[in-house]
């Protein structure tokens, strides 16, 4: 249950409104910016219009002319939208040379219609060109509207005549807000003044937040519905009603942008209220993460509005505090929040076997080894996968020892421990590289132009190529390029799991598609662009990177759109970590040294880049097992992969291959003795080789017959007997290999696909 704190009153409420409001924000009426992206609205994309677009990019008045045409093509009724808008355009003059006073009828003014009509009503053009040019030397009086250059009728009138009928018709305002009101009809506008005082200024604190916030717009019809909204509702603060109760009053609105907008009014001015800061959440059994400065979210993702921690699922209020205690260390240690959040549900599940299997234990001294043994029988009964059930015990000891390390409670009994022994072996991790089958569709050039985001594109093309983490990648800065003093360049990210800066080599196109994509960033968000892969969405300012969730969404779309199958003819299931899997696998069988492939993957230890080995070295077994390997007699050899002896043999020949390779083969010789044959290996008993290495024994065979051809001739008859039994076993090894090199070859055409 969530920890009640005395409200503050509402005079402190309004003070601190009054203090955070800014004047720009403090108005009546707020009209935004056309370019501000958060509150804005573009301008009207008919040409020399000032106002506002709205449907289509057209502001009302052009978007009802358009409509009432039928709907025709947008392109040209832009090219031809007709005569200009009433409103702001100047009204029609006198037709009389020099007279400024705006047009009563028959295109004449008042004054000179009277004169026109004693006049015989002849043609009024005609009278009209005839009528001598107006020159009385009066100093008229221009209407008091800045786009307006009419005559005033009367001098104690402020505006032209039909001015001063539509400032009549109004009610008479104030003369600059009817100026103001003339000025800006058409435009985007947000409206306070039906609201009262307070709730006036609790709206106004909310939009500003969202602008400074730069993530989620707030369009002026958005907000204005909102605000009648609240005036419906008749409060006198958005805190009147709790956020549920909020919820239930919008629910009936189909767009959730206007339902989550009042949301965000009451969020941010609780906030406001209450104080934000490790004092103000502290006490709180859910902590609202996003009010704590200076935490490090899941790498790609933001702090949202919605991450919490939950303490209330902790029902012992002895363990309560100390999981408080435990996490806000963390939190502050630089611990992702997703780990945190993690090590919560850990002790959460203690907390419900607790409630469950040992409700007599009332306090921390009462937990000892008995009874964490009975817990890791508890959990092995859970229906969990195997690294929660691990996470069970190791976050639980990591827990113990922040109690005895910091001396938090004294009470904890020493046996309150967890062995290495008390889990469970993880079990062998398998490949999860992808099929070169998979890879040659994914890197296709035509699969990958069909991404509809560019950016996206580009960071699929860095996963594969470059091995990073997806979190890391999307969370590149937009300076990553950097150069050594060759000027090669690098891709330099932050590795989040090592909380470290690391880099890793890009070849020149990589380098060029990076460059075309700041450029995109910097096109769109001249001002700020820290991130080289903005989000997509919620991200007005361009201060947000993508997430790992939303690329993970497009990618899966993306894998649909192109049609990816494995060898099966399944459609492919895949996930960006994937692409590191193979990245690494890929290096492995290029023969790239370990400690490379670590240093590119920047891996902490040789630990996991020798999985990527082992993975590779078991591929390379099996191609070997597979392939036809003769003596020096011709004979197959035949080694039975289920064998007893199988990884035996595999380990001393993966020993010869790495440390005895000879030009036509290899050494079958044990490897505690020495070779009695040096230099003389297709002579020697032990001797293997494979149909790889057809190309040479021909070569070697060709040469040996030119030598013993040459010996005759000489007569050198020691040497051509030598050669001749090297000839001997040279036919032999060919014609047993080459009876195989068919199935040889299609068996290494299936393996290379």
């Amino acid at each position: 249950m969530t920890a009640t704190r005395p409200a503050p009153s509402a005079s402190g409420l309004l003070g601190k409104l009054m203090a955070a409001v800014r004047p720009e924000f403090r108005v009546d009426v707020y009209f935004p910016d056309p370019g501000d992206r958060v509150l804005g609205r573009p301008m009207c994309r008919v040409p020399g219009c000032d106002r506002s677009g709205w449907e289509y990019g057209l502001c009302g008045g052009h978007g009802t002319r358009w409509r009432s045409q039928g709907r025709p093509d947008l392109q040209g009724f832009l090219a031809a939208p007709g005569p200009p808008l009433h409103g702001r355009n100047e009204l029609t003059v006198c037709t009389v040379q020099g007279c400024r006073y705006g047009n009563n009828s028959r295109g004449l003014c008042l004054r000179h219609r009277e004169r026109w009509e004693r006049s015989g009503e002849p043609d009024p053009a005609a009278w009209a060109a005839r009528v001598p040019t107006v020159d009385d030397g009066v100093d008229h009086v221009q209407c008091g509207l800045p786009f307006c250059t009419l005559w005033v009728e009367s001098p104690r009138q402020p505006f032209c005549r039909a001015h001063q009928n539509r400032w009549r018709q109004q009610g008479f305002p104030d003369v600059e807000e009817f100026a103001d009101r003339c000025l800006t009809a058409g435009k985007a506008r947000i409206d306070f003044r039906r609201l009262t005082p307070q709730l006036k200024l609790e709206f106004q604190y909310a939009v500003q937040c969202r602008f400074d916030e730069q993530t989620v717009t707030a369009p002026p019809p958005v907000v204005n519905w909102a605000v009648g909204v609240a005036v419906d509702a008749g409060v006198g603060s958005i805190l009147d009603h709790d956020e549920q109760q909020w919820r239930v009053m919008t629910a009936s609105k189909s767009s959730c942008s206007y339902q989550a907008f009042v949301v965000h009014v009451h969020t941010a001015v609780d906030l406001l209220r209450e104080g934000t800061g490790w004092e103000i959440e502290y006490p709180r059994d859910t902590w609202r993460l996003h009010t704590l400065p200076g935490l490090t979210p899941n790498s790609g993702k933001k702090v949202g509005a919605r991450t919490h921690l939950r303490f209330d699922r902790i029902t012992q209020a002895w363990l309560r505090g100390l999981a408080k205690r435990w996490c806000r260390l963390r939190l502050t240690s630089g611990l992702t929040i997703g780990t945190v959040v993690a090590d919560l549900s850990v002790l959460s599940r203690f907390s419900q076997f607790l409630d469950q299997s040992a409700p007599t234990v009332k306090a921390l001294a009462g937990i000892d080894r008995q009874l964490l043994e009975r817990y890791l029988a508890w959990v092995g009964d859970q229906p969990l996968s195997h690294v929660v059930k691990e996470d069970a015990v190791t976050s639980m000891n990591t827990f113990f020892q922040a109690i005895r390390q910091h001396s938090w409670d004294d009470s904890l009994p020493t046996t309150a421990v967890f062995f290495t022994s008390d889990t469970r072996r993880r079990p062998a991790r398998l490949s999860r590289r992808l099929s070169e089958h998979v890879m040659a569709q994914v890197e296709g050039p035509a699969n990958l132009d069909r991404w509809p985001q560019p950016q996206c594109r580009l960071l699929t093309l860095i996963l594969i190529r470059c091995g990073l983490r997806a979190t890391d990648a999307c969370a590149l800065d937009f300076d990553c390029l950097v150069h050594d003093g060759q000027g090669a360049p690098y891709l330099r990210y932050r590795n989040h799991k090592m909380r470290r800066e690391a880099a890793v080599p890009i070849d020149e196109q990589l380098e060029r598609d990076v460059r075309a994509q700041q450029a995109r960033v910097a096109g769109c968000w001249p001002d700020e662009h820290p991130h080289l892969f903005p989000a997509l969405t919620q991200n007005a300012g361009g201060r947000r990177a993508m997430t790992y969730y939303s690329y993970r969404l497009l990618l899966n779309k993306w894998l649909q759109a192109c049609d990816i199958r494995d060898e099966h003819g399944d459609p492919v299931h895949l996930t960006p970590h994937q692409w590191r899997h193979t990245f690494a696998s890929r290096l492995i069988n290029r023969d790239v040294p370990q400690e490379v492939v670590r240093v590119l993957l920047d891996h902490e230890s040789t630990r996991m880049t020798a999985h990527y080995a082992r993975i590779t070295d078991q591929t390379v077994r099996r191609r070997w097992e597979q392939a036809t390997k003769v003596n020096v007699e011709g004979e197959r050899v035949v080694i039975d992969p289920d064998g007893p002896l199988a990884q035996a043999q595999w380990a001393k020949t993966r020993y010869g291959i790495a440390t005895q390779t000879l030009p036509h083969g290899y050494c079958g010789l044990p490897v505690q003795q020495s070779c009695p044959h040096a230099n003389a290996c297709l002579t020697c008993p032990v001797f293997l080789t494979g149909p790889e290495f057809l190309p040479e024994l021909r070569d070697h065979r060709g040469r040996t017959l030119t030598l013993i051809q040459t010996a005759q001739t000489a007569g050198q008859t020691r040497v051509a007997q030598m050669n001749q039994q090297v000839l001997t076993n040279l036919d032999r090894i060919l014609d047993g290999l080459e009876q195989d090199s068919e199935t040889t070859d299609v068996e290494d055409q299936a393996d290379a696909g």
